[in-house]
């Protein structure tokens, strides 16, 4: 099998409430200089890395306004498809406890596509710009037939490793899994890291004591943005269900996520699983705040004013 006889899908997840932005919905939000939103640069490079199929992870509540804003320009481009991340959405013996106010973390999201993704997809944040590098880099990753050989106690997946100190905000904390990776590339840990900021000389953010330590702005850190193949769903499948019989009944059930990085992290210590890590020196920005807005608009007219981009992406 050829790498082109490999179709990939890509999956954006868009279900997130967003807290910290503010008023509205910051998935919708125009920042580039034709209207374009962060998806749709997102979308734009995976289809020249080689994706031939877009997914959708959305909120039920957001469909008409997803379709409008974003989902029908795209539709005439590529594939498409939606999937509905809602808190409700359980397996069978588990109830959402009535003072949840949210869905159940990226796992989740991931998990509502199974039925829908039959193929290796790559997994991204719908308010985060990657930079077209990583995109190349997952998708040749997932298209080689040689890292599709998955067996039931060993399952290959790929992230892009981005550089710290490209990933952080101007205006306030962020949290980043900050990755360990060996001599061969391969991810060793990956620990959610909380309230990272810059400082002089770096980066820094407190420990689980609530203690002020420094970090090395050179490590690689994830920004969930991952390759899987399509077996990763019912692994995923399984570990919700043990999730959910852990949290049922404690004080952790109304607030507990089902986040990717622990889940990844939690195979990688039990040798279910071998990531490889694919490094790229592309500037992350994104909006975690309302006053990132101007400087994400900024950026992408910059990137159009350096030939990156086109002046409107699908024309």
């Amino acid at each position: 099998m050829s790498n082109s006889d490999i179709h990939t899908s890509l999956v954006i997840m868009a279900a997130g409430i967003g807290s910290r932005f503010g008023q509205g919905i910051k998935q919708l939000t125009s920042f580039g200089p034709s209207g374009e939103i962060i998806m749709d640069y997102s979308i734009y490079d995976a289809i020249h890395a080689g994706f031939d199929r877009v997914v959708f992870v959305i909120r039920k509540d957001l469909e008409q306004d997803f379709r409008e804003v974003i989902g029908k320009r795209i539709e005439r481009v590529v594939d498409t498809a939606y999937v509905f991340q809602e808190k409700n959405d359980l397996p069978a013996g588990f109830t959402c406890p009535p003072e949840r106010k949210k869905p159940w973390g990226t796992g989740q999201a991931i998990l509502a596509c199974k039925g829908v993704v039959r193929e290796p997809f790559c997994v991204i944040n719908a308010d985060d710009y990657y930079g077209k590098k990583a995109f190349s880099l997952i998708h040749d990753w997932l298209a080689d037939p040689a890292n599709q050989k998955e067996t039931a106690s060993l399952h290959q997946i790929c992230m892009a490793g981005f550089i710290l100190e490209n990933t952080l905000s101007e205006n306030g904390g962020v949290t980043r899994g900050v990755c360990s990776v060996d001599e061969s590339g391969t991810l060793t840990g990956i620990r959610e890291t909380k309230n990272i900021t810059r400082c002089e000389g770096g980066c820094k953010a407190p420990d689980e004591d609530g203690v002020i330590r420094s970090l090395d702005p050179k490590s690689l850190a994830s920004m969930n943005m991952w390759g899987f193949g399509e077996e990763f769903l019912n692994v995923l499948q399984d570990r919700f269900v043990s999730f959910l019989k852990r949290k049922t009944g404690t004080a952790d059930e109304t607030k507990a996520e089902f986040l990717l990085p622990v889940i990844v992290d939690d195979m990688l210590k039990s040798g279910q699983a071998r990531v490889t890590v694919l490094p790229t020196d592309d500037r992350w920005f994104g909006v975690t705040y309302q006053e990132d807005i101007d400087s994400v608009k900024q950026s992408f007219l910059a990137l159009t004013q350096d030939g990156v981009y086109p002046a409107a992406l699908w024309n």
